[in-house]
């Protein structure tokens, strides 16, 4: 199974880089986790954010894998605590399905990324930088690895 983070954006700072970097490489081959960048659309001065919106969607929606389980990371959708998510990622590795997490731009997920996606997921009523998502979720992923495999990294 490879775990696809399919996010908006593509320039990003050298500590969100390093801090996502840091826990993708530290997954086994058995759930690789894989960063796919997709360009925001433009906002300039007077900008249509609903087109660049729109436009960040079909980007997304265009890069996930055939036949992966979508899930897209939205505030509106269902929060897991650590133990919830180790047993979704239980799930997810007997069904052998890649699975492809979405994260939104500056404005959030376009609609029709949230009315594709399997699942909906919050990481938190808080609202985050989508930026400081990819390290956040790589942590999460990461977390949830280390307590299905009874690894001291989780410490619960």
């Amino acid at each position: 199974m490879k775990i696809h983070l399919l996010a908006v954006g593509v320039r990003m700072p050298d500590w969100i880089k390093a801090g996502y970097s840091e826990y993708a490489k530290r997954l086994p081959r058995e759930c690789a986790f894989n960063l796919v960048e997709i360009p925001a659309g433009r906002r300039e001065a007077n900008a249509d954010v609903a087109r660049a919106l729109r436009e960040e969607g079909e980007r997304l929606l265009a890069a996930v894998p055939t036949g992966s389980r979508l899930i897209a990371l939205d505030e509106h959708g269902q929060e897991w605590s650590t133990v919830e998510l180790a047993q979704q990622m239980s799930g997810w590795l007997q069904e052998g399905r890649d699975i492809s997490l979405l994260v939104g731009g500056p404005d959030g997920l376009a609609a029709p990324c949230r009315a594709r996606a399997d699942r909906l997921w919050s990481l938190s009523r808080l609202t985050l930088p989508h930026l400081l998502v990819r390290v956040v979720v790589a942590e999460q992923i990461y977390r949830a690895w280390s307590l299905l495999h009874n690894h001291p990294y989780h410490r619960a």
